[in-house]
């Protein structure tokens, strides 16, 4: 049973009441390229997540396999202990992605958004963190299965969507004192001074609280979401690669041989010496301009309907997992994940965006006829509006161009 899978029409209700009330608040907290470009990321972790499974090895499995020393009953207890003690972990595997160059290469990309709603929850990496997968281990050890870590596991990602909010100002005193809520965790993707690596918990605030990195939202700091160096993109390809493609960087141009091996491991931020002086990196932390760049209403309408197609091919994706050969799991993956990329390409107003679109309608029709042989309707129908999107696109595109003449 996939519990992520199931909770996803309930994350989209809950997406389109919080627009509501923004819409009839007069509120500014969504911008359609920003939160299409969180729900991309969203689709390219699920997407990257399917292609990861079919490397068989699993560390938490042959642990538990070889090395757990406890039997547990398969009652309500051991999973109310299961849930508490991954939250645990949870705390120190998200504290990692946090202090730790090579953990927040993965992580990074969760907190890009310059916007804080629902659909900022969703944003999530396509990249593992070693480090902080280790976290987990111990409750191998402990004997947890692993299918009972996975359950747990999802349990504790739904319940952080709800707290990427601001229509929720302050829960109940007594729920913030041990949970975590919207406003602790508005605090966590901040970028002000005062609110950076602090309530790194999942579920219980209580870890924060007891470890030290708790800190509360103040009335006189109005919460700046983002990183300190924007990402300045609507690609969810190269959001995802982005630091850790500084790191390569500063690992390869480095002079200094300890920098190249322990750059990974050192506080987030560390630069070899050499490479800050040469080739420096301007950081802020104050409001400043956010990343929009001008397109035409119609190309935003486009961008909408695009979502709207893909969308449904990912579904099909999730649910046909399982039966997927590997080879059929590679191609459908890759077809998604180019669409993904296309997509960020028409937000940023590039002019690739044809020929990118094209490459893309010829990959999903093509796929999905193989995938779907025996069901000749799928097929067409993808080919139909394919075929339908592609000529709404080149109107836009020639109505761009008589415009701008």
């Amino acid at each position: 049973m996939n519990i992520i899978l199931m909770a996803i029409p309930g994350f989209f209700i809950l997406i389109a009441i919080e627009m509501l009330i923004n819409h009839l608040r007069g509120t500014d907290y969504y911008r359609l390229n920003d939160a299409i470009n969180s729900l991309s990321m969203g689709m390219l972790s699920r997407v990257t997540g399917a292609l990861y499974a079919l490397v068989p090895f699993s560390l938490y499995a042959y642990s538990y396999e070889s090395y757990a020393l406890f039997t547990w009953e398969d009652n309500f207890l051991t999973y109310a202990v299961a849930f508490v003690l991954y939250d645990f972990c949870y705390y120190w595997n998200h504290r990692i992605g946090h202090v730790v160059n090579i953990g927040w290469a993965s992580h990074v990309i969760h907190h890009s958004s310059e916007e804080y709603n629902l659909t900022t929850a969703l944003r999530q990496t396509s990249i593992p963190n070693p480090i902080g997968a280790l976290c987990f281990v111990p409750l191998a050890f402990f004997g947890f299965e692993p299918w009972l870590l996975l359950a747990v596991g999802s349990l504790n990602l739904i319940y952080q969507y709800w707290v990427h909010t601001q229509v929720i100002k302050r829960m109940p005193e007594w729920f913030e004192a041990v949970f975590v809520t919207p406003s602790n965790h508005r605090v966590h993707h901040a970028k002000n001074k005062v609110y950076v690596d602090k309530n790194y918990g999942g579920v219980f605030i209580l870890w924060d609280r007891m470890f030290g990195s708790f800190q509360a939202e103040l009335e006189n700091e109005k919460v700046v979401f983002g990183i300190s160096t924007q990402l300045a993109s609507w690609n969810p390809v190269w959001g995802n690669v982005k630091v850790l493609s500084s790191l390569m960087k500063d690992a390869w141009g480095t002079k200094s041989w300890s920098d190249k091996f322990t750059l990974w491991f050192r506080k987030t931020g560390y630069r070899p010496a050499d490479m800050e002086k040469n080739f420096p990196i301007i950081k802020s932390n104050s409001a400043g301009d956010k990343y929009d760049p001008q397109i035409s209403k119609a190309e935003k309408w486009y961008i909408f309907l695009q979502y709207l197609y893909i969308a449904p091919g990912l579904l099909a994706f999730m649910t046909l997992i399982k039966s997927m050969q590997p080879i059929e799991l590679i191609a459908s993956g890759f077809t998604l994940i180019f669409a993904l990329f296309s997509l960020g390409k028409i937000q940023e107003g590039s002019s690739s965006g044809l020929l990118l679109e094209t490459i893309k309608f010829i990959l999903c029709v093509t796929v999905s006829a193989w995938l779907f042989s025996t069901t000749p309707i799928v097929g067409i129908s993808v080919a139909v509006t394919s075929i339908i999107m592609l000529v709404i696109y080149l109107a836009i595109q020639k109505k761009q161009k008589i415009i701008t003449a």
